[in-house]
């Protein structure tokens, strides 16, 4: 195995080992992170990234400048190409693994239209009645959607 092969398994072991504690909106500070659970239709929205066959909620790091919820719009757009949306927070989170850990804040998004996906790591986007087995974050994914789906009568 080269270099290159064995950064990619430590990656993908570390996305696999990743766990998370959810906290109350606003307790924990200095977030890094935003993870975006969309809801269109009655579906789940996920993305798949070009480099990997599990599908994952939208997100990623927060830029300087940036506030979680500017973070996740911009997030959103980016890897499912959604700009009509109404976002909402959800919880505060921490996520953690062996080497180190990050918080991070979780929101819902009411999608109202799909847009064209912008050229961006993502390849595609899904809709799905229930989580899919094949999830970039097995462990953390599931913990954010039941946190999310408990707004949903409240914001459908």
């Amino acid at each position: 195995m080269d270099m290159m092969e064995s950064l990619q398994t430590e990656r993908e072991n570390r996305r696999k080992e990743l766990q998370c504690k959810l906290y109350p909106l606003d307790t924990l500070k200095h977030y890094e992170f935003v993870v975006i659970c969309s809801r269109y239709r009655d579906k789940w929205i996920l993305s798949k990234h070009k480099k990997r066959t599990t599908w994952e909620t939208q997100g990623g790091h927060i830029e300087a400048g940036e506030t979680p919820l500017s973070a996740a719009k911009r997030e959103l757009f980016e890897e499912s190409g959604i700009s009509d949306a109404e976002i909402y927070p959800v919880c505060d989170y921490l996520g953690y693994d062996s080497k180190g850990s990050a918080n991070g804040v979780v929101f819902l998004a009411a999608v109202h239209s799909l847009g064209k996906m912008p050229e961006s790591e993502m390849k595609e986007i899904g809709f799905f009645d229930e989580l899919p087995p094949d999830l970039t974050y097995p462990n953390v994914s599931p913990v954010f959607y039941r946190e999310a789906w408990k707004l949903l009568p409240l914001k459908q």
